[in-house]
């Protein structure tokens, strides 16, 4: 459990102390105000991520070099500091040298806004990214395994690109370089999507009242086997695109209600509803594998849904998750069963107590 919030020169907050409510804390209050930045740091502090933006420097307060953000997670005082170039990360107090320790010590997080319709109808970049936040929870070694194949992609499109005639002896050895991560994340994404997949099936058919079938599949960016193999086979076709062909920063995630392609043929509230369906199986995965529900960061999600909708997501929650949720207004719990909250008005970067 997540038991308070310290927030000093992020995003628009100069300085703010949250205390948050075992169960569940609702921010409300007009957009632009701080309220998702509030989430956005929660979020970072558990899992030095944020789902906003892959920029660091964007987490400073205008003007500002450094941030700090801090909080108590089940008996631990976890301590990010954060400048443009630099992070400093502890906990109870005492220095972190790896990223590792730190998380060990922090907890697991689902966020769902409504961006998540991105999931169907975005690229495939975004379905990626659900995978990899997952993913990243779940196996220890994969977010490093991800920053050094992302960093080994960059160089090789880099040196794809950067004169006329193309230095392949360096490009394959970015090439080596890049296959030592693809099988870890290949491996991790696949066995990810086995957990999710009847999750999703359980949990958008409850959301959609019986009516329809969703279903996802995995379908890797490259084939099984060595991967740098497989890319100097496609110098011809590399030469002329000067991109790097296949690995897992091509992988997709087919998603599908009643066999059809949800991005193509499904109505906006079926891909609403899978959409949802997504992030709790995501948060059922999650549970299981700790043992212990994640904290649910819900950014103006339950204001958007229909009554059905609403009842229905609220009860495939994890019972026992600690919640933070936004709001621009509250009618919407008038007809909810949720239990005892805190409620805190948010406005121009100031919270303000309110029953």
């Amino acid at each position: 459990m997540l038991s308070d919030l310290f927030l000093r020169d992020f995003r628009c907050f100069a300085q703010c102390a949250l205390p948050l409510h075992p169960r569940c804390t609702l921010l409300i209050g007009r957009n632009a105000q701080g309220k998702t930045s509030l989430l956005e740091a929660a979020c970072v502090l558990l899992r030095l991520q944020s789902p906003r933006t892959a920029q660091r420097s964007q987490w400073l307060r205008l003007g500002q070099s450094s941030l700090l953000l801090e909080g108590g997670f089940n008996g631990h005082r976890l301590r990010l500091g954060q400048s443009e170039r630099l992070r400093r990360l502890a906990v109870d107090g005492a220095p972190c040298r790896l990223t590792a320790d730190y998380l060990a010590a922090s907890g697991r997080v689902v966020w769902m806004d409504f961006r998540d319709m991105n999931l169907l109808r975005g690229g495939s970049e975004h379905r990626r990214r659900y995978l990899d936040f997952a993913a990243a929870q779940l196996d220890a070694p994969y977010l490093r395994a991800l920053r050094d194949y992302e960093r080994a992609l960059r160089s090789r499109n880099f040196a794809l690109k950067r004169s006329a005639v193309i230095d392949w002896r360096q490009v394959d050895a970015f090439g080596e370089v890049m296959q030592d991560q693809a099988d870890l994340l290949q491996r991790s994404r696949a066995a990810l999507v086995d957990l999710l997949r009847p999750e999703v099936s359980a949990a958008h058919s409850d959301l959609s009242a019986g009516r329809e079938q969703a279903s996802l599949e995995y379908v890797p960016g490259s084939k099984p086997g060595s991967l740098a193999a497989q890319l100097r086979e496609l110098r011809e076709q590399e030469a002329q695109t000067r991109q790097t062909a296949l690995g897992p920063h091509r992988d997709e995630l087919l998603l599908q209600i009643n066999g059809l392609a949800a991005d193509a043929f499904a109505s906006e509230g079926q891909q609403r509803s899978l959409a949802l369906a997504l992030k709790v199986a995501q948060a059922k995965v999650l549970c299981d594998a700790q043992g212990r529900a994640p904290l649910l960061l819900l950014d103006d999600v339950f204001g958007e849904l229909d009554e059905h909708r609403r009842r229905a997501l609220m009860q495939l929650l994890p019972t026992d998750s600690q919640c933070i949720i936004t709001t621009t207004q509250l009618e919407w719990m008038q007809q909810s069963q949720w239990p005892q909250s805190w409620t805190y008005r948010v406005e121009a970067a100031a919270l303000e107590r309110i029953d």
